[in-house]
């Protein structure tokens, strides 16, 4: 995993973890790693997982049983809420950002559509 200066890490190892959810990588009642193992995995402090396993229980992604471990706790209804949230977000980033570059609602509009048809086209030779 590499991760980004501009964020804690603890943060960015529970999107980590909302993304696989999102994408069904991850359903409830799967097994993550122990926090000592995830930390290994990832190349952190274990005090910085231990943060990131605490607040995502807090958050109701996880629940961790006594002497069994950590497991994934979020239904389909939590899955959808984190991805409409995500979602939401980056949007909103999107925007933000755009803004400050001095672009007009309407502009970021027309450019987003072209982009995506770019994407489409460049897709459909891609299958040829």
């Amino acid at each position: 995993m590499k991760f980004d200066n501009s964020q804690p890490i603890y943060m960015q190892i529970i999107d980590e973890f909302k993304k696989g959810i999102i994408r069904a990588e991850l359903k409830a009642g799967d097994k993550i790693p122990s926090q000592r193992e995830y930390a290994q995995m990832v190349k952190v402090n274990p005090n910085t997982v231990q943060r990131a396993y605490r607040e995502m229980e807090n958050l109701g992604m996880v629940e961790t049983l006594r002497g069994q471990g950590t497991f994934v706790r979020a239904g389909e209804d939590k899955r959808q809420e984190m991805a409409q949230e995500m979602a939401n977000t980056i949007i909103e980033q999107f925007i933000s950002q755009m803004r400050s570059l001095g672009y007009e609602d309407r502009t970021i509009l027309a450019m987003l559509e072209k982009h995506l048809e770019d994407l489409e086209e460049d897709e459909e030779v891609d299958r040829v």
